[in-house]
């Protein structure tokens, strides 16, 4: 009888353990799954986030988050989804954290808890090479056709700085857009700075940046209201890579002497 209630209270102490391990993995951070930090980004969106040629997820997010995650000890697990509404995703239980090149802004704000800004972005308009001594400025998109992002920061601007006579077009997706650029289908972007210039850098003989637009955006993390720990272990760990000089390697690595 002895043997046996000593078998029952390790039987209940080894229980106890785990739980406690499991707690300690997901229930501290909320994560929605053990070890885990599952992002939600929208991707492909160079030079952020997108899949090298054997399917690894790189670019400037993906690395830093990378980072921030071996940090924590937690592995990293990555979930496509569209980038309309994409910050509400976490307190749906889609993933633990927005990882997007998102801005933050007061309309995000009220409905998600954002990380410190790890990134400074401006607008910019991309237009096709062969335009480019006639469409210099936005003002030169009176009556032609302006590509924009579905839900994005880039997409307001537009709306609140484009002519009046200047037809706005939405794409869900980036890549689309210069596609359509390149067939004519539109006749400029304008959407995040960075990503304007890695493409026209990518393909100069096609794209070139005619104007930047001085906004102020930050990009931030973001995931729902209630998991602050969360978000306190990973400004905590962006602190430390700004510190360490691991956040200048990644962003050298994207934005080599910017």
């Amino acid at each position: 009888m002895k043997r046996m209630k000593t078998l029952l209270l390790i039987t209940v102490a080894l229980a106890l353990v785990v739980t406690a391990c499991a707690k300690s993995s997901s229930g501290q951070y909320g994560l929605v799954k053990a070890d885990t930090l599952t992002v939600c980004t929208d991707a492909p969106y160079e030079p952020f986030e997108y899949q090298d040629a054997n399917g690894n997820w790189t670019g400037f997010d993906m690395d830093l988050i990378s980072k921030i995650a071996d940090g924590l000890g937690l592995k990293l697990e990555v979930t496509i989804q569209p980038f309309d509404g994409i910050w509400l995703q976490p307190q749906a239980g889609a993933c633990d954290l927005v990882v997007s090149a998102m801005t933050i802004t007061p309309e995000r704000s009220a409905a998600a808890l954002f990380s410190d800004p790890y990134f400074d972005a401006d607008q910019s308009l991309l237009i096709r090479k062969s335009d480019e001594g006639t469409l210099t400025s936005l003002a030169d998109m009176a009556g032609k056709t302006i590509g924009v992002q579905t839900g994005t920061t880039g997409e307001i601007y537009a709306q609140e700085n484009a002519p009046a006579d200047a037809t706005l077009k939405s794409f869900d997706e980036p890549a689309a857009m210069f596609l359509a650029l390149q067939s004519g289908d539109i006749d400029g972007i304008l959407q995040d700075f960075p990503v304007n210039l890695d493409r026209a850098n990518q393909d100069p003989t096609n794209f070139v940046v005619t104007e930047k637009f001085a906004t102020g955006e930050q990009y931030g993390f973001a995931t729902s209201k209630d998991r602050t720990a969360l978000i306190d272990a990973i400004n905590s760990e962006l602190k430390k890579l700004r510190d360490n000089g691991g956040y200048d390697e990644v962003f050298q690595k994207y934005f080599p002497g910017g």
